[in-house]
C-alpha cells in the first residue's frame, strides 16, 4: 500500500498518533456514501484523501449517509478515528518490509537497454546510498553484469518501493518509465530469494552453469562491505547465495561441461567462419581483464597457437603470457588498436569502456578481409555497455555480434542441461527455506531488545532503591557487588525467554513456536510500543529527505 509524501503533514500525523492539537476534541464528524464500501475505500489508498470523504471535529460523531441517518456513539465504540487507523493507515504501518528485485536480463531486455543501464562496479556505493535515500527504501545493492541489471531492496512498502526505484532507474538511464516497464520483471520475498539463488547458482545464466556470475554475486558482497545501506537482509541474502552457488557446483555435475560467456564467444566466432579457416584466422582480443583472459583461454583450447591482444597496460599480458608459454601472444597498447584492427579477421573485444571503441567510420576504412576467412571482418562484443557500435554492421565488410548473439550457441543440449538444472534447485528448494526461517526469526529481535530494556529499568530502579537505603557511605566494593548481584539475578531470569525467542535450526524448535512466543512475551510484558517499528522507520525517512 502507498504512503503519500504528505505522510509528515499535520493531517495525517493527527490520524496516526491522535494526539495533535486537531485531535484532541472526543468526537469527530465525518460524511460518507453509504454505497462505497469500507473495503473498497481501503484499495484505493488512504481512505481520507478519498474525495467521497471529508473529517472535520466536531461536538459529536455524526455518520451521515443519503438517508441523513444520524447516529452518536462517541461513547460507546470505537470513535470514527480509530477506526479509521484500523484501516488503510494500520494496514500500512504493520505491513512486513519487503524483499525486491526489479531487474532487467538477457532474458527480458535488449542490450541497448541493458546498456544504459549497467552501472560500473565503482558506482555501486554510491547508487545504494542514493536508492536508500528514497522515502520508501531500507537496504539495497547492485547486481549489474553483461547479462543482467538487477536492484535489490528492502522496501517498507512494495508498491512506492517499487515505484520509487523505476523512476530512480528512469533517471539515471534516460530511458522513460513506461519503456522500462515493458522489460522489467518484478519479484517479492521468497520469489526474490529464489531468483538470487538461481543467478548465484547460474540456472538464471546465458550459458547454464557457468561460473563467472558466482564471482560477481561475491563482489556485490565485497563492495557492499561497509556501505551504509547494504544491511542485514540484503548482506544476508547474498552470503547465503553465495553458499548456495558452491553447493551446487559441489554436489551436481552442472559446470560439467558448461561453458562461459567467453567460450560462447569463441564457439560463435568459429561457427561463423569456415571450417577451413580455423587454423589460419588472425584473431585480435581487446582487453585482457577477467572476460578477455577468458576468450585467450578457449581460443588456445580450440587451437589458435598465434593471436594479438590490445590493452592498456601491458602488465596483465605478460601474466597471461607466463601462464600460457606454448602459445604467442603479441601486446600492443591502444594506441594502436585500429593499426591492429586492420590485420585481423576476428575482434573480440571485451574493455570496461562506457563509449564504443568501434563506430562506422573507424571500420569503413580497413582493408577487407580474405575470402578464405569468408570475405567480413568478424567483431565478437560482449561488453555491456558495448565497446562496438551496431552501426558498423551496415558495412557490408564487417559484421557485429553481442552478448545476445549468443543464444545460438548455448541452444544445444537443452535437455541435458534441463536435468542438471532440476537436480540444483532441489538444492536452492532447502536452502531458500534456510534462509526465510532466518530472516523470519529477525522479527523476534525487536522483542529481544524491549524485554532486555524493561528488564535493565527495573533492575536500575530497585538497585537505586537498595543503594539510597544502605546510605552514602557504603564502599564501591559493596556496590559493585550489589550492581553484579543484581545483574546476575536479572541475567538468569531473563535466560529462558531468550532461548525460547532464538529459532536459529541448532534445536528443535519450530519458527511458529517462536513466534509464539514472541507473541505471548509482548502480551505479558506490554512491550508492544504505540508507534510500530514500520511507522517510525518511514517517518524517519520522510523527515530526512525534507531536509
Amino acid at each position: 500500500m502507498a504512503v503519500s509524501s504528505a505522510f509528515a503533514g499535520t493531517k495525517l500525523e493527527t490520524l496516526l498518533l491522535g494526539n495533535s492539537a486537531a485531535s484532541s476534541p472526543s468526537q469527530i464528524r465525518i460524511f460518507c456514501k453509504p454505497t462505497r464500501s469500507r473495503r473498497n475505500l481501503i484499495q484505493r489508498g488512504w481512505g481520507y484523501f478519498n474525495p467521497a470523504i471529508r473529517c472535520e471535529a466536531a461536538s459529536d460523531v455524526l455518520v451521515q449517509t443519503t438517508d441523513k441517518v444520524e447516529f452518536k456513539a462517541a461513547s460507546s465504540s470505537l470513535s470514527a478515528l480509530e477506526q479509521l487507523k484500523t484501516s488503510a493507515a494500520d494496514r500500512y504501518t504493520k505491513e512486513r518490509s519487503s524483499i525486491v528485485v526489479i531487474g532487467l536480463s538477457v532474458h527480458t531486455t535488449p542490450v541497448e537497454m541493458r546498456e544504459k543501464l549497467a552501472i560500473p562496479e565503482a558506482e555501486w556505493p554510491r547508487a545504494i546510498g542514493e536508492l536508500c535515500s528514497l522515502n520508501h527504501i531500507e537496504e539495497a545493492a547492485v547486481l549489474s553484469t553483461c547479462n543482467r541489471m538487477e536492484i535489490y531492496v528492502v522496501a517498507l512498502s512494495q508498491h512506492r518501493g517499487v515505484k520509487e526505484v523505476t523512476e530512480w532507474m528512469s533517471k539515471t538511464s534516460g530511458i522513460p518509465v513506461s519503456e522500462l516497464c515493458q522489460h522489467r520483471f518484478l519479484l517479492y520475498n521468497k520469489d526474490a530469494t529464489q531468483h538470487i539463488f538461481e543467478v548465484s547458482a547460474g540456472l538464471d545464466s546465458l550459458v547454464l552453469g557457468e561460473g563467472q556470475i558466482l564471482a560477481q554475486v561475491k563482489q556485490v558482497v565485497k563492495v557492499g562491505q561497509g556501505v551504509v545501506g547494504f544491511g542485514r537482509n540484503i548482506s544476508g541474502l547474498f552470503k547465503h547465495a553465495i553458499t548456495v552457488g558452491k553447493r551446487v557446483r559441489t554436489e551436481t555435475n552442472i559446470a560439467a561441461g558448461a561453458v562461459s560467456v567467453s567460450s560462447a564467444a569463441v564457439e560463435l566466432a568459429l561457427m561463423k567462419l569456415p571450417e577451413s579457416s580455423h587454423s589460419i584466422a588472425r584473431m585480435l582480443v581487446i582487453g585482457a581483464g577477467k572476460m578477455g583472459k577468458l576468450v585467450i583461454k578457449h581460443l588456445v583450447a580450440k587451437g589458435c597457437t598465434k593471436m594479438v591482444v590490445v590493452n592498456r597496460s601491458e602488465e596483465r599480458v605478460a601474466v597471461i603470457r607466463e601462464e600460457l608459454k606454448d602459445v604467442e601472444i603479441i601486446y600492443k597498447p591502444l594506441t594502436e588498436m585500429l593499426n591492429c584492427a586492420a590485420e585481423a579477421d576476428v575482434v573480440f573485444t571485451s574493455t570496461a569502456s562506457e563509449t564504443p571503441l568501434f563506430l562506422k567510420e573507424h571500420v569503413t576504412d580497413l582493408p577487407a578481409v580474405g575470402t578464405d576467412v569468408g570475405g567480413l571482418r568478424l567483431f565478437i562484443d560482449i561488453s555491456v555497455p558495448r565497446n562496438v557500435g551496431s552501426c558498423v554492421s551496415d558495412l557490408k565488410t564487417a559484421k557485429v555480434y553481442n552478448v545476445d548473439d549468443l543464444k545460438e550457441v548455448v541452444a544445444a543440449n537443452k535437455e541435458d542441461r534441463l536435468r542438471k538444472a532440476m537436480e540444483a534447485q532441489a538444492i536452492i528448494a532447502e536452502e531458500s527455506k534456510q534462509f526465510e526461517a532466518w530472516r523470519d526469526s529477525l522479527e523476534t529481535v525487536p522483542t529481544i531488545k524491549k524485554l532486555r530494556a524493561y528488564a535493565e529499568r527495573i533492575r536500575v530502579a530497585e538497585l537505586d532503591k537498595c543503594l539510597s537505603k544502605m546510605g552514602d557511605d557504603i564502599s564501591k566494593k559493596t556496590r559493585r557487588a550489589v550492581d553484579d548481584l543484581s545483574r546476575g539475578i536479572v541475567n538468569k531470569l531473563l535466560h529462558g525467554p531468550m532461548q525460547h525467542l532464538r529459532c536459529d535450526g541448532s534445536d528443535s524448535r519450530t519458527l511458529s513456536e517462536t513466534l509464539e512466543n514472541m507473541h505471548a512475551l509482548n502480551r505479558m510484558f506490554s512491550l508492544e510500543t504505540e508507534i510500530s517499528v514500520l511507522e517510525q522507520k518511514i517517518r524517519a525517512k520522510v523527515e530526512q529527505n525534507q531536509k
